[in-house]
């Protein structure tokens, strides 16, 4: 069982493009056939941001890790890897991660990447950090963002999928726990079925000939196995007993922020009342990778978590891919 959390989130923080876009401002602005009741009774969506010149996955990351290590109380210079979760980056190559780096001046010399597992590439990346906890006793801080800009990729013709996604950016800084210490991240658990691929994904990619593509997705199919997979109370039984917890023992669900729905329903097949289950996608929209530390850095900031609390991160998206994670507040 693990008691003894290798590490504890020092901080949070986020960024968030321009002026909010309303279901009424988006249905004006791309002429679609729709109302904004119909898009929030349907999603619970009622604004979403989108960047503007200038604005790219990476400033909305170095953003929102730069207010993370305020937070964190820590310098760049600190700061011994970052991981940045993201589906939309600049740049085919090099990551987000190395341009986080650049712009925030952290050390020449420390490990930087990104990875893709769409809507639950933060879960991923977490795996990532604490991978790196365990193999490097010297590291003392990580920084795990996730970051995107759906905006460019989203068909504006077709309101099925459109209203659905938003732009941001939610950064964590991990420090190393010292002995004793029995708060931070206690466990993981991912997995995928490439055999959905189809359901939801990109119409391009580079080794299709094209620099990227917009995004296809069956939303009945994908509502259906993100519910099943999200309320599966086995799985998360048999994540929260590998630090000696059950299911009793969990205070708040942080899901992925996809569709209001989805998370009442995850919510309930894990027996949490609705009040327990933070949700921000009426404000955000789908911002994919970004979503999970969004809704965590804006549930610390309404003061939602007490100290010792027990906290399951949740997470389902293309490939598809799913994970898990528990904290300790």
């Amino acid at each position: 069982m693990n008691q003894h959390p290798l590490c504890h989130v020092a901080g949070l923080g986020q960024a968030l493009p321009g002026a909010p876009i309303s279901n009424a401002e988006l249905i004006r602005r791309y002429g679609l056939e729709s109302t904004p009741e119909w898009i929030e009774t349907r999603t619970g969506i009622r604004q979403r941001f989108f960047v503007g010149p200038g604005e790219t996955t990476a400033t909305l990351a170095a953003a929102a890790a730069q207010q993370a290590l305020v937070q964190a109380k820590l310098a760049p210079s600190q700061v011994g890897a970052v991981v940045v979760a993201t589906c939309t980056p600049d740049y085919t190559f090099p990551s987000v991660a190395t341009l986080v780096q650049a712009a925030l001046g952290l050390p020449v010399g420390i490990p930087a990447l990104d990875v893709n597992a769409a809507c639950s590439g933060f879960i991923a990346a977490l795996s990532v950090a604490q991978g790196w906890f365990a193999t490097q006793p010297g590291l003392e801080a990580v920084l795990v963002i996730g970051a995107e800009t759906f905006s460019n990729v989203l068909d504006f013709t077709d309101r099925s999928t459109c209203v659905l996604f938003g732009d941001g950016a939610g950064a964590m800084v991990l420090r190393r726990n010292r002995p004793g210490q029995t708060n931070g991240l206690l466990a993981l658990a991912q997995g995928a079925d490439g055999r959905q691929a189809g359901l939801l994904h990109s119409a391009h990619g580079v080794a299709r000939g094209r620099v990227a593509g917009t995004v296809q997705m069956d939303g009945a199919a994908v509502f259906k196995h993100a519910v099943r997979q999200m309320g599966d109370q086995a799985q998360v039984a048999a994540l929260l007993a590998q630090s000696g917890h059950t299911l009793a023992d969990l205070a708040w669900l942080v899901p992925h922020q996809a569709n209001a729905r989805i998370l009442a329903a995850a919510g309930e097949a894990l027996g949490l009342a609705a009040e327990r289950v933070v949700m921000t996608v009426a404000e955000h929209a789908n911002t994919s990778a970004a979503s999970i530390p969004l809704a965590l850095a804006t549930a610390q900031q309404q003061g939602q978590f007490q100290p010792g609390e027990l906290v399951l991160l949740q997470a389902f998206g293309a490939g598809f891919t799913w994970g898990m994670a528990s904290l300790r507040w």
